[in-house]
């Protein structure tokens, strides 16, 4: 009989109810990724990433599962990081989880996800309106704004401050990949951030854009755009790739994916690669992504103030890039005398087409007769590109 207590009570104390009685944190993790999955699932905000990054947290939280070893990805004390035998490491100790965030760990995932967007985007309504490109540029406002607030007001590092600075592009996959490079103990609360702020988009921009533009303002009809020629859009990706990239090196895995994607679609040749790069490749590195990044949530890296100033940030950096967008486009509604609407200008930030459609159903709003997301959508698309060179510049300030 005593042997058999013996037993229960060794299976108990090795079981996770054990663990959740020592570490309360992980109760509180679980809670934190049943609202994200219940927030991905009925609210379906951003879904594609914010579910398999839920289900990572809350397998990352279930005490003594070890899904991932985070341990294995950081040198021992004293040790000289170029000499440190990370990957022998991990395939010889790591499981599936570590082995996936390999992935993350040398900046492949992201890349390979703006390959895929680059199969779905049209830069149509960037080269007709080329003025577009300065909103694009305008909306990175939020993610230098929000750099010298975490460093200078809430005491972070300058990589930490960059990292978090990013999720003011309003792109995610940008967002984990400089936090890959340069903050990789924030990654979790970064990419929670990013994500949920991207799917909140239209709920945080239409007070902004109405704060700052006048009825006027927004009732403003704007010109149709012209019609862009087979030939420019097949050029475009391959000057933008070149131009950009001999600038700022350091966009080379974002903006050289991005546009590649592109050229396969415009050029037309590669129907099946392109099919393949957009559909199939593109779920399976959101999967493996997810699952990663959610893995790095557990409550001990989690469950700090720093989480907090994070996802305080994250709105300011939202609403900075929101606000410079917008007054930008103000700036040129005064220049052309009335001839560009400012709402077009909050579309600079990267969540496409989601921001493109905030500026229309706003502008609709005041009039019904007003038609802006087309428009719109060269904004947008500029704020892809214009993340991935704020992510280069930041990255090359600190790498």
């Amino acid at each position: 009989m005593q042997g058999f207590l013996n037993a229960v009570t060794g299976i108990a104390n090795e079981s996770g109810f054990a663990g959740l009685i020592q570490n309360p944190g992980y109760l509180v993790m679980i809670g934190v990724a049943c609202v994200l999955m219940y927030l991905a699932i009925a609210k379906q905000f951003e879904p594609l990433l914010l579910l398999p990054i839920a289900f990572g947290m809350l397998l990352a939280n279930l005490p003594f599962g070890e899904i991932i070893h985070m341990e294995l990805f950081i040198p021992p004390e004293g040790a000289d990081p170029s000499l440190y035998p990370m990957f022998s490491e991990i395939l010889h100790n790591g499981g599936l989880a570590d082995m996936l965030y390999l992935g993350v760990k040398l900046g492949i995932y992201p890349p390979l996800i703006f390959l895929g967007i680059g199969t779905m985007t049209d830069f149509g309504p960037l080269i007709s309106n080329p003025k577009s490109l300065l909103l694009g540029a305008a909306a990175q406002l939020g993610i230098f704004t929000t750099y010298l607030g975490a460093k200078l007001i809430f005491g972070f590092t300058g990589p930490q401050a960059a990292a978090i600075g990013i999720i003011g592009g309003a792109d995610g996959p940008t967002a984990i990949f400089v936090a890959s490079k340069l903050a990789p103990e924030l990654l979790g609360p970064i990419a929670v951030a990013a994500y949920c702020y991207m799917a909140l988009v239209p709920i945080i921009q239409p007070p902004i854009m109405r704060w700052l533009t006048t009825k006027k303002e927004r009732m403003i009809v704007m010109e149709q755009l012209r019609t862009v020629s087979k030939l420019e859009k097949i050029m475009f990706p391959v000057i933008c790739t070149i131009v950009v990239c001999l600038i700022l090196p350091t966009a080379v895995p974002l903006v050289g994916m991005l546009m590649l994607g592109n050229l396969m679609k415009e050029s037309g040749v590669v129907e099946r690669i392109n099919k393949t790069a957009g559909n199939e490749l593109m779920n399976i590195i959101t999967i493996f992504l997810g699952v990663s990044v959610g893995c790095t949530t557990n409550a001990a890296t989690f469950l700090n103030l720093n989480t907090i100033f994070i996802i305080i940030l994250g709105v300011v950096a939202f609403c900075f890039g929101t606000a410079g967008g917008v007054l930008l486009g103000k700036l040129m509604c005064w220049a052309t005398h009335g001839k560009v609407n400012p709402l077009i200008g909050s579309a600079g930030v990267s969540a496409v087409p989601m921001a493109a459609r905030v500026s229309q159903k706003v502008g609709q709003q005041e009039n019904p007769q007003n038609f802006l997301l087309m428009h719109a959508m060269g904004p947008n698309v500029a704020g892809v590109i214009g993340s991935a060179v704020a992510a280069g510049i930041l990255i090359n300030m600190f790498k």
